[in-house]
């Protein structure tokens, strides 16, 4: 065990703050509270709040590859994943993503249809297929078309002229975006509500809320979370991968504001030509209209010197 508090730079003021609880918006540490081989009872408190309104309807669950010191070559997060198979069959996977990188749609999708295929082998029947649900938490605002107030979201195969299901819809995916979750630990009224406050913001608590610890799951997360059981090896690999979530949105940052940077040069670039092909226009008009004067001003010139109409205006063609 590592018995140290462990101390975390404070973002927006740059002073060390001690941490008693790690934070479970990282992958690493959403795994160690929700995918431990002890987790069962936290994980299916946790689906039944976010996935049905808090109504006890997963009695069990079997969590599929418990947590394990993670590997930190490359710092990827894929393995971090959280996946369950409930006592009714269905197959849920959940992440916790901080990051929004590109692809990130599809990424969902693509774990989704592979968790959903990987349950078969070559020559079984269709119909052993179970559903699977993908739950993706995010630490960003991910459909900000859907409003404000829509924490969560869930999509399916629908037919779309009438909106009907699709007969076998079992691939259904479920998204939580943090940033939208706004209440206060007196606001909390739901389970649903005070996992979400867990998750949000344990990470900054020095004591576990009554209102919450109430929940024996969540005060067993609560456990989980503590720094202080952190052993050297995870506190390390915990280390390692914030720094690394750091660094990645730091490059994130960056790409943002050049691509910012470009397409407002790109735009200035294009009003640029707007305005040069305006002003080319104007003078062609201007053009258009000086000469119009001069012929008409030559034209009863030579119609006062005697000339027909049809004579005058014959002279003046080229």
């Amino acid at each position: 065990m590592n018995n140290a508090p462990r101390l975390d730079k404070c973002a927006s003021s740059g002073t060390f703050i001690i941490m008693r609880y790690i934070n479970p918006k990282t992958d690493f540490a959403f795994k160690k509270i929700f995918g431990s081989p002890g987790s069962h009872g936290i994980l299916r408190s946790f689906l039944n709040g976010v996935l049905y309104e808090g109504l006890p309807r997963i009695a069990t669950l079997e969590i599929v590859d418990p947590y394990s010191i993670p590997r930190l070559a490359g710092m990827k997060d894929s393995y971090l994943d959280v996946r369950a198979v409930l006592d009714d069959g269905q197959h849920v996977i959940i992440e916790m993503q901080v990051l929004n990188v590109p692809g990130m749609e599809k990424r969902v999708l693509y774990n989704a249809a592979k968790e959903y295929s990987n349950q078969l082998s070559q020559g079984q029947d269709y119909q052993m297929l179970n559903p699977v649900i993908a739950l993706t938490l995010t630490d960003f605002i991910m459909f900000p078309e859907l409003g404000p107030e829509q924490v969560i979201s869930r999509f399916a195969l629908m037919e779309k002229s009438q909106m009907i299901a699709y007969p076998q819809g079992d691939v259904e995916l479920v998204f939580v975006e943090l940033p939208k979750f706004h209440a206060g630990l007196e606001e909390l009224r739901t389970l649903t509500d005070k996992w979400l406050y867990f998750v949000s913001s344990a990470a900054g608590l020095q004591e576990v809320p009554e209102k919450l610890g109430a929940v024996t799951e969540i005060g067993d997360a609560f456990g989980i979370a503590e720094t202080a059981r952190l052993t050297p090896e995870e506190d390390h690999a915990l280390e390692l991968k914030l720094r690394w979530i750091a660094d990645q949105k730091m490059l994130l940052a960056m790409k943002l504001g050049a691509e910012e940077r470009a397409a407002l040069a790109e735009q200035k670039a294009l009003e640029s030509e707007s305005k040069a092909q305006a002003e080319v226009a104007a003078v062609k008009a201007l053009a258009a209209e000086q000469a119009a004067a001069i012929l008409q001003a030559a034209l009863k010139a030579l119609m006062a010197a005697g000339l027909s109409r049809e004579a005058a205006e014959a002279s003046l063609r080229p």
